[in-house]
């Protein structure tokens, strides 16, 4: 890409589309922020393109997360789907793991499957766990299920065949089979999403895959074809679940992958962040208008993890692919509040784009969080993303007495403030879900808050987990398309490979990591962008021999140069220490699986320094002031412009923080400085 072309990213949420623009010729980056148009998700990306001052003709390259694969499962509104199995293990998908997190409710539901039984096909094959055939595969078998999908209707086939991982000559042929045959099937094989062992996860991947794969291709496809007519020549890049990138056309057969590339592409932006402040240890707190989301900076790497959960631990299909580590709560700017069973509660619901929380104005009637802040004068009308949205404080206020309470016995303003409570508590358990479920302690972490909504809570969260700094980035309210920006070529490849550690010999062991690496080298090479360098990491999925369950260990290459089992054995013992407060040095370890990460590194945008003040910040700097609900009255609170902020200001709360697509609350006593790229670093009053 020649210097002197720009690049956009575009991240598309359930109530905004964010989109940065960063021209290398300049170093400038702007950006643009606009309702998402659901019904046609591309109105909201050129609408925020706009908003940008840029166009599509000008861009050498588009990158682009989106909310649209993780929507589709968790809303089950994907395609009507079909599931091919080796014969005998018909039921392995809805069996799964038998998960009963509270063992005496009476009233527990297991996970509802993606695919129903009657489109569970059985095929007559067999692969042995070592790869050899035991029954082979028929052809014709294949062909006849074909034409039977098609009579029923059938838009997306998942394949799992047993121990594929091992030998993936069955699922290959009958990929093909379906895909010529039939053309416009959405045709997904499980080994080319995962080469691990546990055929359950391994099934629950393939079919999510599946299910949301024609959706996600049309969606990919419509965003691609409007660009090209508008005149873009460049390469279209999607954000995966790491934060790494991979081109339009491989996200729309390995749809899976995309699942939470909004997200991971906020860590990302504060990865790069955390390496230019010095910072070892980070929060990535998100915010935004459906959900809040935490991921963790440890050591200087943002933690993935090669299985997640989705829609929680009780009722939650696995998908085995890795991704970055992140934690989800249904707490955003339009979760919806309502009275349920004589209680408060929050969420899951959201009002979205549209209609929007009841002070948009579009229709909307329900109260949410951005109601509770308008009504405490958190936010105010006349100044929503800097005045271009002027929202209603009456239907707010209506919203808030007649839904919240009238039923409870309390004013508009209480039943507000409870649900910034509720909304703080809620947040909280994101981020204790990345820490202290992982072994962390987040009093030693500091919070990075961005997304819309996330600086208006900031200090709340922190206070509620003993947390004792905050840093609100520049332009919070679209850092996770900013963070694309920081996001390179990435391809992770795993196999399973059962070897007592002891025993494991290197040069087998090696040329395995070879396989893998040159894998994602040649994924590279194929792609239309030339990186900088290449870069590969490497891990294993470890346990003691006699357990069921491992833990992934990032292993140096230096280990694999000194053939050290004594320091594979050291990582993985303190790693099992820290995710479960115990190790035991004595005990013999194996492997499980041997994982590769292959990084092509792209240009990233400087860090830019701003210009340096006085402790107190200028006149222009200042707003006036306003009453703003804190501690159960209205204070009179001042209010500064961010854009006007010098490095070196120093403001003490209670004090508001207001900029184009976001506000940042100090609470009393909160000490808030700027520092010389222009973030708010916020010392949290009364933080650990």
């Amino acid at each position: 890409m020649a210097r002197g072309q720009l690049r956009l990213a575009a991240d598309i949420g359930g109530t905004f589309t964010d989109v940065a623009v960063f021209d290398e010729r300049t170093g400038v980056l702007t950006f643009g922020k606009a309702l998402s148009t659901p019904a046609h998700l591309v109105e909201g990306i050129s609408a925020g393109v706009a908003k940008a001052g840029s166009d599509y003709r000008s861009a050498a390259l588009f990158l682009h997360g989106s909310t649209v694969a993780i929507n589709t499962m968790l809303e089950r509104t994907g395609a009507n789907a079909a599931l091919l199995i080796t014969e005998g293990f018909r039921d392995i998908y809805e069996i799964g793991r038998i998960n009963r997190p509270d063992a005496y409710n009476l009233f527990f539901q297991k996970h509802v499957p993606l695919i129903e039984r009657a489109l569970r096909f059985e095929v007559k094959e067999r692969m042995l766990a070592d790869g050899e055939i035991d029954t082979p595969l028929d052809d014709g078998e294949i062909a006849a299920l074909g034409k039977e999908l098609e009579r029923r209707g059938v838009e997306a086939a998942a394949i799992l065949f047993l121990n594929c991982y091992a030998n993936a000559d069955h699922e290959r042929r009958a990929k093909a089979i379906l895909e010529k045959n039939h053309p416009t099937l959405f045709v997904s094989a499980s080994h080319q999403l995962s080469q691990e062992y546990r055929e359950f996860e391994r099934c629950a991947t393939v079919a999510a895959n599946a299910y949301i794969g024609p959706k996600v291709r049309r969606y990919i496809g419509e965003i691609d074809a409007h660009m090209r007519a508008a005149g873009f020549a460049g390469s279209f890049l999607v954000v995966q679940s790491t934060g790494g990138l991979y081109e339009a056309r491989q996200a729309q057969s390995q749809c899976v992958r995309m699942l939470e590339s909004g997200p991971a592409a906020g860590v990302i932006g504060t990865q790069a962040l955390c390496r230019a402040l010095k910072i070892d240890s980070a929060i990535a707190f998100d915010m935004g208008g459906t959900t809040a989301k935490a991921g963790v900076i440890h050591r200087g790497e943002a933690l993935t993890t090669g299985a997640a959960l989705i829609g929680g631990y009780d009722r939650a299909l696995p998908v085995q692919i890795a991704m970055m580590d992140i934690f989800e709560v249904s707490a955003g700017g339009g979760s919806i509040a309502r009275v349920d069973d004589g209680a408060l509660r929050l969420g899951p619901q959201s009002a979205g784009a549209s209609p929007g929380p009841a002070c948009y104005g579009l229709g909307g009637a329900e109260p949410t969080v951005t109601d509770a802040n308008l009504m405490l004068g958190r936010l105010v009308a006349d100044r929503f993303l800097g005045g271009e949205m002027k929202l209603d404080v009456v239907a707010a206020e209506r919203a808030l007495k007649s839904r919240i309470g009238d039923p409870l016995g309390m004013s508009a303003v209480e039943a507000a403030d409870g649900i910034l409570r509720i909304a703080a508590t809620t947040m909280s358990y994101a981020v204790k879900g990345v820490t202290t479920e992982r072994g962390f302690d987040a009093g030693d972490f500091v919070l990075f808050a961005y997304g819309g909504a996330g600086p208006l809570h900031a200090v709340e969260v922190a206070r509620e987990i003993g947390m004792r700094k905050v840093i609100v980035p520049p332009a919070p309210g679209v850092f996770s398309a900013f963070g694309m920006l920081f996001s390179d070529l990435r391809y992770d490849f795993v196999r399973t490979w059962f070897t007592p550690l002891d025993e494991a010999p290197f040069d087998a062991m090696e040329k395995v990591y070879r396989a893998l690496e040159r894998q994602g080298r040649d994924a590279i090479a194929g792609t239309s962008i030339k990186p900088q360098r290449v870069d590969v990491k490497r891990a294993a999925d470890m346990r003691y021999v006699g357990q069921e369950h491992a833990v992934t260990v990032d292993l140096p290459m230096a280990v694999f140069a000194r053939k050290d089992r004594k320091a594979i054995k050291r990582h993985f013992d303190a790693m099992h220490a820290q995710r479960y407060g115990t190790s035991a040095p004595e005990e013999r370890a194996e492997i499980v699986s041997l994982r590769s990460t292959v990084t092509g590194l792209m240009r990233k945008p400087p860090h830019r320094k701003i210009a340096r003040g006085q402790e107190t910040p200028s006149k222009t700097a200042f707003g006036g002031k306003r009453p703003v609900y804190f501690g159960g009255r209205f204070h009179a609170t001042p209010t500064y412009r961010r854009a006007a902020l010098a490095a070196g200001n120093r403001i003490k709360g209670p004090a508001l923080i207001e900029e184009y697509a976001s506000t940042t609350v100090l609470m009393p006593s909160d000490v808030l400085q700027v520092d010389g790229f222009g973030n708010l670093v916020i010392a949290v009053a009364g933080g650990r």
